[in-house]
């Protein structure tokens, strides 16, 4: 199966939810891909095929969809897996970012012994919209002392433009939708 067919059937497993969170907006439910083995499957070894051949320390996942694939794609590299959280879960000393969302702020942390200098880095996700939390997770990870090699997200809204904040990083997506 060529890899478009792949994407496109990737893409059908996707429920699309309209109206939701706001009028308007089509919300792409990932919850159904994940329901489904063979999806599931085929999605972790997608995203480690767009990485084949790239030396990694470590797969950085973003609370909280980052979470159900970077693990699994680590595993698959024979790489760590780090956790960026939401403020006050992470137990041991913390580096934090402050961060503009669409209508207000966020706060994403790290350990500070999760990442060390020189560490090939991958950042991993369900989604790239805007880019504004995968680019406060690339300067988390940088001011560790990290080298992110890669970004790659399940799905990409090319509409929204987010590769415009991760200029100049390596950027993979399996599923992209133009509207």
């Amino acid at each position: 199966m060529t890899q478009t067919a792949s994407t496109e059937d990737l893409k059908k497993l996707i429920r699309e939810v309209p109206d939701f969170p706001k009028p308007g907006i089509i919300f792409y439910d990932i919850t159904t891909l994940l329901k489904h083995p063979e999806g599931l499957r085929r999605t972790v070894d997608g995203l480690a095929a767009q990485l084949q051949g790239t030396e990694i320390d470590t797969v950085v996942g973003i609370e909280a969809r980052g979470f159900i694939f970077a693990p699994a794609l680590a595993y698959h590299l024979g790489a760590g897996f780090v956790p960026v959280r939401k403020p006050r879960k992470l137990p041991a000393e913390r580096a934090s970012i402050t961060y503009e969302l669409e209508y207000g702020q966020d706060t994403l942390e790290i350990h500070r012994d999760a990442i060390g200098d020189g560490h090939r880095v991958v950042i991993a996700d369900d989604l790239l919209a805007t880019g504004g939390t995968a680019k406060a997770v690339v300067d988390l990870v940088e001011g560790l002392g990290g080298k992110v090699v890669g970004l790659v997200f399940v799905i990409e809204l090319e509409f929204l433009k987010g590769r415009q904040k991760l200029h100049g990083y390596d950027v993979r997506s399996l599923i992209k939708y133009q509207s």
